[in-house]
């Protein structure tokens, strides 16, 4: 079993930087690919970002793409997601989770079903 537990978020303008961290317990860590979903008021949760377990993977939403970074440490068994150039759009509960099954397709990377284990989410706001 693996828990989550994520640090960062907060509160910035829009075009400023936010870093977020989710550490995990376990020594399997390094097994895990590992994704960052958000989740706005009134919207449903949406696929932000994944990295495969030995980051040779990267996937990214086309909202996020050029913006976010996704990366790991598995020495620290942690897993980031490095946000520029925010915008008030990007507002949301953002929460990382973990799965254990590699991708069939790319597709699969979006869907939050795969993945097993949840931080407990960490807010995000935007101001314009």
């Amino acid at each position: 079993q693996v828990q989550l537990v994520q640090s960062g978020g907060g509160l910035v303008q829009a075009g400023g930087s936010l870093r977020l961290s989710c550490a995990a317990s376990g020594r399997t860590f390094s097994s895990y690919a590992m994704g960052w979903f958000r989740q706005a008021p009134g919207k449903e949760r949406e696929f932000v970002a994944r990295i495969s377990s030995s980051c040779r993977g990267t996937y990214y939403a086309d909202s996020v793409k050029g913006r976010f970074t996704i990366s790991r440490d598995n020495a620290k068994n942690t897993v980031y997601l490095q946000m520029n150039s925010l915008k008030p759009e990007d507002t949301a509960v953002y929460y990382c989770a973990a799965d254990q099954r590699p991708l069939s397709t790319t597709i699969q990377a979006a869907q939050s079903t795969r993945y097993s284990y949840w931080g407990q989410g960490t807010q995000v706001t935007v101001s314009s």
